[in-house]
């Protein structure tokens, strides 16, 4: 019979060396160690369905529970609180196999052969996100299916591929973001192994992996964190999507605990090179450090030297998000802009409705996100009625992740419609151009890169009731739109319950080939973007801008030795002018302007660039982006403009 005290001492040193705080650990002799915070129980015990056992919890302080029991790698448990015929899942659960109402699975995060070893990590310089939904990326929707399209991702030029969430969530299919279960990676994609798999090829390859991750609220169905205390939540602050995360009431730190381990967890687990954090204005606490930057913290901490790349996604444009932490900020390395979203799609599509409302899509608009990120900095905002945003002129390009498409934008329409069916094939074009080629940090949506037919929309797996609802909701979140009311009164909306819904937004990759010359594009932009370093380095101030009309203008990238380039964007018709009074467009000393690059080249399904320079005057095409680089001058005197000859 084993010393107690002896006993006690060893089930100490396993605590101190667990990878978590929480959940179920495997031990190097097959056992496991269980620890979970319940403190609304008086009693936790550990069923062992496959073994029929029942193990007892010992008490510790603080509410916790914990204590080995004779269980393994596979085996399936369930906690019993108080005695209960209830059985739930653990909060800290690594694999639901049969999803969020059934067992948990122990797993050993330490068993996987990683091959990454010399993998440096993700820095915030130089980056081209892509957005992916692992359930509609490929046909089979599988983490294995995902890892077969790292490679000819990285041959266009992607550089970090950004997972929308994957945490388990109830149904048989989602968006990710009603995720319950937020330390297992969803069953529907495959196992733990399988996205390690995935994560461990996109290094191979050379592309980074960031994970979207949803700490300002849970799903409705499945999220069992209530039964073991209700302090994980708080009616102290409002929230859109339901009750709000205790981050900074009464036993606050448990849960702060919970989800700032959450977030190491992916990193020190699954390697992977940063988050995105979504919707961080719902996420509330008045203490002293913000639960943010903790988080930020421990991402860093956990990559234990490998560059990470942290963003977050914030509604009211709080700047400090990512200013340095001496400076008062949280030290993330981005955030999304919006900005720069809804002033495109005014231009692409002439309707400024909702909150497009305060953006006009005009030329200086994106001159002014070209420099400066944010569109709005503090000035009123209409369509809240209240001022927007923070002071940015400060900060860095990279710090803005800049769109023309990502989950959210394109499913909050009435079909769906990704943005090159809602314009002109050469306006999305010269779009795509400015989109890909200007300083700040550039993200696609998942097929974007061959102008994929399939469209995005909103799907969820929930029960008839509560679908129920989600159908009114989303009808009536389309009814800030006018011009959907239209729609809407003579045609009916995609059910998001409908697994057809989900199906239809699948890619499909043959339309790299049929689609060869949206490929083309991004392709070309993103080798232009990658070989060019006036658009490879950007820094504050190194990218200038003027109008040259109402809907075009261009855009100077200054560069050592003499290699500036200039973008032109015309958004609008054909412009012709004698002269131009812009220094930005005077070519470097001893050299003359040539068209290096243009969005109407017949491979991009334009036709074909005229001559800018006709005649001495400028006449610049409509519709139409192109790219200027410096020769030495062949001619003594004037501006001249030699059309590619290659």
């Amino acid at each position: 019979m084993s010393d107690p005290v002896v006993a006690d001492r060893a089930a100490l040193s396993l605590l101190e060396k667990r990878r978590l705080p929480i959940g179920a650990e495997i031990l190097p002799d097959a056992r496991s160690h269980c620890r979970v915070w319940a403190p609304a129980a008086a009693a936790v015990d550990v069923i062992l369905p496959d073994r029929a056992s029942v193990m007892a919890l010992a008490p510790e302080a603080n509410g916790y529970f914990s204590g080995l029991v004779e269980a393994g790698v596979g085996d399936r448990y369930h906690f019993r609180l108080d005695g209960s015929d209830r059985l739930y899942p653990d909060p800290a659960s690594r694999f639901q196999p049969d999803g969020p109402h059934g067992a948990s699975m122990i797993v050993d995060p330490s068993s996987f052969a990683w091959s990454d070893g010399g993998w440096k990590g993700v820095s915030r310089e130089g980056q081209v996100i892509y957005e992916l939904h692992v359930g509609t990326f490929t046909q089979a929707g599988t983490w294995e299916a995902a890892a077969r399209e790292l490679g000819e991702l990285h041959a266009i030029g992607v550089t970090v591929v950004e997972l929308m969430p994957v945490a388990e969530f109830d149904g048989r299919f989602g968006w990710g973001y009603d995720g319950v279960d937020l330390f297992a990676p969803s069953h529907l994609y495959g196992t733990p192994d399988d996205l390690r798999r995935f994560v461990d090829r996109a290094h191979a390859v050379g592309i980074g992996v960031i994970l979207d991750v949803v700490y300002n609220h849970l799903g409705p169905v499945g999220n069992y964190l209530r039964a073991f205390s209700p302090a994980y939540f708080t009616d102290r602050y409002d929230n859109e999507w339901g009750d709000a995360l205790n981050f900074d009431g009464d036993h606050a730190a448990p849960v702060r605990e919970f989800f700032i381990g959450n977030a190491g967890h992916w990193i020190d687990e699954y390697h992977m090179d940063g988050l995105r954090l979504d919707a961080t204005q719902q996420v509330f606490d008045r203490s002293t450090p913000h639960v943010m930057l903790e988080i930020g913290r421990t991402v860093r901490l956990k990559a234990r030297g490998r560059a990470t790349f942290v963003v977050a996604e914030n509604e009211p444009q709080h700047t400090h998000l990512v200013r340095p932490e001496q400076d008062g900020g949280y030290g993330f390395d981005a955030v999304w802009n919006d900005d720069f979203h809804h002033s495109a799609m005014v231009a692409l599509t002439g309707r400024a409705e909702a909150y497009y409302g305060d953006t006009c899509g005009d030329a200086q608009e994106f001159v002014s996100a070209a420099k400066y990120g944010y569109l709005y900095q503090g000035q009123h905002y209409e369509w809240q009625r209240n001022a927007s945003g923070t002071p940015g002129l400060d900060l860095e390009p990279a710090n803005f992740v800049t769109y023309l498409q990502n989950h959210d934008q394109v499913a909050n329409s009435a079909r769906g419609l990704r943005g090159h069916q809602l314009t002109s094939a050469a306006r999305w074009r010269a779009m795509t151009a400015l989109l890909l080629l200007m300083p700040s940090t550039p993200m696609l949506f998942q097929g974007q890169e061959f102008s994929s037919s399939a469209p995005f929309l909103y799907f969820a797996d929930f029960d008839a009731d509560l679908m129920a609802g989600v159908r009114k909701g989303r009808a009536e979140f389309l009814t800030q739109f006018p011009s959907l009311k239209v729609f809407e009164a003579v045609a009916a909306l995609d059910d998001p319950g409908d697994a057809r819904t989900f199906e239809r937004c699948k890619l499909d990759f043959s339309e790299r080939v049929s689609h060869a010359d949206a490929y083309a594009l991004h392709r070309d932009l993103l080798r232009l973007r990658r070989d060019t370093p006036a658009f490879r380095v950007s820094r504050r101030g190194s990218t200038d801008g003027a109008v040259l009309s109402s809907l075009a203008f261009a855009l100077r990238f200054f560069s050592s030795g003499q290699q500036d380039r200039v973008l032109i964007v015309n958004l609008g018709r054909a412009l012709r002018r004698a002269s131009f009074a812009e220094p930005l467009l005077a070519p470097p000393s001893g050299s003359e302007w040539r068209v290096a690059w243009s969005s109407e080249e017949p491979a991009y399904g334009g036709f074909g660039s005229p001559d800018i320079w006709p005649e001495g005057r400028w006449s610049l095409p409509g519709e139409t982006a192109i790219v200027l680089a410096p020769v030495q001058r062949q001619r003594a005197a004037g501006i001249s403009l030699r059309r590619r000859t290659a």
